[in-house]
């Protein structure tokens, strides 16, 4: 919840900075950020003295993170659930120029994405109280159909014919769509984070926990280099920079976004970008379906053995 405030409000004041000082500003501002949290740390945080504690050494961190990640078992289930978060990543690699070069500079994706944060401060703790007798791979499992779904749903505003009327007011259907395949993300969060560390820690060897735990986020360190990799494929593959566009087409662009006429050919697919994403989620989905038969069939073949 805490994380989630913090990116709310960050996208909130991102899109004023964005339209009123221009793009360059951003990373300014966001540098701004991080700098006043790091005084505010400096100032106001003083870790409990401890006379047996000792800086860990760079050798010692990583070793600790071959022994984690040398663990096939505990690495299966980081490639597994990085499919999670490579998608929810595209709120940050992909849509923002998608609904830029599609919907035009006027949209807001920066709100569009605070949807996300909304969602997950909002339902959180319910979705906790209510799964929390769910076994944690049927938690995550359910995320992992949500997540799916999210891409799917984005994907759609390519079949809706005119703008969207609702409440009286007039939408682009990427702006329809957006918000609710990014809503479902946020949802799908719900249900993945409470549990992800807990069935992360049961892959460890007894006595082991704290340490797997400590490399458990790992997941999105995979999904983020990929899936930002990949996004820029994708992008310049169906939803290309309009700014490189031959004279002739970049005319026709700028008429389109004007109003007058269609966007050129080269933009007929971009949808195809949230297929791939879509097909990662229910590749990641049947993956864990395998992965957690596999273990039970190990687990149970231990107990035979210790028995």
């Amino acid at each position: 919840m805490m994380v989630n405030i913090g990116s709310f409000t960050g996208k909130t004041i991102a899109k004023p900075v964005r339209v009123e000082l221009g793009l360059d500003y951003v990373p300014l501002y966001s540098a701004g950020a991080a700098f006043i949290a790091l005084v505010v740390v400096a100032l106001f945080y003083w870790p409990k003295e401890n006379g047996e504690a000792r800086p860990r050494s760079a050798a010692e961190a990583l070793r600790d993170m071959w022994i984690a990640m040398s663990n096939l078992r505990f690495l299966g289930l980081i490639l597994i659930t990085a499919g999670f978060w490579a998608i929810q990543g595209q709120l940050y690699a992909s849509m923002p120029k998608y609904v830029l070069r599609l919907v035009g500079e006027h949209a807001s994706p920066e709100w569009y994405a605070n949807v996300n944060p909304l969602v997950v401060v909002l339902l959180v703790v319910p979705i906790t109280q209510l799964i929390r007798r769910l076994q944690p791979v049927t938690a995550i499992g359910i995320a992992l159909l949500l997540i799916s779904l999210s891409p799917l749903t984005m994907s759609m505003a390519h079949f809706i014919g005119g703008r969207i009327v609702l409440a009286g007011y007039s939408f682009h259907p990427i702006t329809i769509m957006m918000v609710i395949g990014i809503a479902i993300q946020g949802f799908a969060e719900c249900f993945l984070s409470p549990r992800y560390l807990e069935y992360a820690s049961k892959q460890a060897p007894p006595g082991q926990e704290g340490l797997y735990l400590g490399y458990a986020h790992m997941n999105t360190f995979f999904a983020w280099f990929l899936g930002f990799i990949l996004s820029g494929y994708l992008l310049e593959a169906f939803c290309p920079d309009p700014r490189r566009l031959a004279p002739a087409l970049k005319h026709q662009y700028d008429a389109a976004m004007a109003g007058h006429g269609a966007l050129p050919a080269v933009y007929a697919h971009a949808h195809y970008i949230w297929f791939v994403f879509a097909a990662i989620g229910f590749t990641t989905f049947v993956l864990l379906l395998l992965y957690q038969r596999v273990t039970a069939r190990a687990d149970a073949r231990h107990s035979k053995i210790v028995g």
